[in-house]
C-alpha cells in the first residue's frame, strides 16, 4: 500500500486529479453494475408478487362458487360411473376417441382416450363435474403430431 501511495505522491498535480477521477469513476461503475442484476431481480420478485395476489384474489372469488357447484352438482346413483362417462363422451362428442377404460379401488374409473381434441377433452371433464359431480383424481395426458390434439388417461371419481 505504501508503494501505491508513494507511486501516487510523485505523480503531478493534474495527474492525480485525473487518477482520482477515474477512480471515483471505476467505483461508481462497479457499484452500478453490482445494483443492476440486484434491481432487476426485486422488479421481477415484485411482478411475480402482484401476479400471484392477483391469482389469490381470484381464487378467493371462485371459491364460494365452486363450494355452491360441489354441493349442487351430486353424481346420479342410477347409473354407473362407466356408462355416465360413455354417455357424456357421446354427448361431448368424443366417444370415438374412448378406446378403454378400467374400474379401480375406492369407486375409480380410469378412462383412455386416443387422439381427441384437447378443448373436448376439458369439455368432457367439465361436463361431468358440472352436471354430475364425477371429479377427475388423476390424469395423464401426452402430446400427438397434430396440435391441439392429445392422448390421455383419466381417473375419474364419482361424488358420494
Amino acid at each position: 500500500m505504501t508503494a501505491l501511495r508513494a507511486w501516487f505522491d510523485r505523480l503531478l498535480p493534474r495527474e492525480q486529479r485525473i487518477v482520482l477521477g477515474g477512480a471515483v469513476l471505476a467505483a461508481c461503475l462497479l457499484l452500478f453494475v453490482a445494483l443492476l442484476p440486484l434491481e432487476r431481480a426485486v422488479s421481477a420478485a415484485q411482478q411475480r408478487v402482484t401476479t400471484k395476489q392477483s391469482d389469490l384474489a381470484w381464487i378467493r372469488g371462485v371459491a364460494p362458487r365452486l363450494a355452491t357447484l360441489r354441493n349442487t352438482t351430486p353424481h346420479s346413483g342410477s347409473e354407473s360411473l362407466v356408462v355416465l362417462a360413455d354417455r357424456v363422451a357421446r354427448e361431448t362428442g368424443i366417444a370415438r376417441s374412448l378406446s378403454g377404460s378400467q374400474p379401480g379401488g375406492n369407486g375409480t374409473l380410469s378412462v383412455r382416450l386416443e387422439q381427441v381434441a384437447f378443448d373436448a377433452l376439458t369439455a368432457w371433464a367439465g361436463a361431468l363435474l358440472q352436471q354430475h359431480g364425477v371429479r377427475v383424481v388423476a390424469a395423464s395426458i401426452d402430446h400427438t403430431a397434430t396440435a391441439g390434439v392429445v392422448s390421455a388417461t383419466i381417473t375419474l371419481h364419482a361424488a358420494p
